[in-house]
């Protein structure tokens, strides 16, 4: 039954299927990006520069004479890197903000929920510039700084889903049995919130991601020479005129991935979302 159940749904979701099959194709390849790409992403051939695409150079070259293939594919890693542990530390910065909010009540909810609101009303592209500016520019602070304007969105769902599952029978008399209320966290409201939450991670990595190429991109996130898709369209923005495959291979990769995620995301919410398929 589950093996028909997993085949009906790549089935009736051609387009998401599609899109996970894309998707793990990036992750492959940044899997083993060391031994399938042809050069080292920050090799420098002053007799190879700005090469366009080539038997040698497939995608061409950029400026410094770096192979643009074995960029965009480490690229790919990073990429992905960035946005899973990014989101990761969202979620989990959401999951103990938003349990706080929607198991406390008082004061203590209204002070986490004007919080959870100051951090909504700003997009989390200004959120990360300004923990960027605070933290400073790398790999390991542009992770951190998504990861924390990421918060927000994730607390206001599990706020939302505590809220839901607070009031249940289920809960209640777990209460009115004397259950210890860590154990009736643990027990009964956490596994209820846990999916859910697992859900909205899918769709959110493809934000991440968006965001930690757009602070490459204004050159305040990732630092030269490290291959980095925002990074590298960046840096080909003064040659567009005479070699546009600077910006166009790592754009069109950028832009695979983020609809591929995206389409796989939507899916995944539309597929096991439990208020959607009570909605259907």
């Amino acid at each position: 039954m589950k093996t028909t159940a997993r085949r009906s749904i790549f089935v009736r979701r051609p387009f998401f299927t599609a899109a996970l099959l894309v998707a793990l194709g990036y992750v492959l390849a940044s899997v083993f990006a060391p031994w399938i790409t042809p050069y080292s992403p920050v090799a420098q051939s002053i007799d190879a520069m700005m090469k366009p695409p080539s038997v040698a150079h497939p995608l061409g070259t950029d400026s410094y004479g770096k192979d643009i293939l074995s960029r965009v594919i480490f690229g790919a890693r990073y990429a992905l890197a960035i946005g899973f542990f990014s989101v990761l530390i969202g979620a989990t910065g959401g999951l103990v903000v938003g349990l706080a909010a929607g198991l406390s009540g008082g004061w203590v909810e209204w002070v986490l929920m004007r919080l959870i609101d100051s951090i909504l009303a700003l997009p989390s592209l200004i959120l990360a510039v300004a923990f960027i500016a605070i933290l400073g520019q790398g790999v390991d602070k542009v992770i951190i700084a998504v990861g924390l304007s990421l918060i927000g969105p994730f607390a206001r769902t599990v706020r939302a889903d505590v809220m839901q599952v607070r009031v249940q029978l289920f809960v209640e008399a777990a209460h009115l049995m004397s259950i210890p209320r860590l154990k009736v966290i643990w027990r009964h409201i956490l596994p209820n919130v846990i999916f859910p939450l697992a859900v909205q991670v899918t769709i959110r990595i493809s934000e991440a991601i968006l965001v930690s190429s757009s602070l490459s991109f204004l050159g305040i996130g990732v630092t030269p020479p490290t291959p980095d898709w925002g990074l590298m369209i960046a840096e080909g923005r003064a040659f567009v005129s005479f070699a546009p495959w600077m910006s166009a291979m790592p754009g069109f990769a950028l832009a695979l991935l983020l609809i591929a995620l995206s389409i796989v995301g939507d899916g995944v919410r539309e597929e096991f979302d439990p208020k959607l398929r009570r909605g259907a």
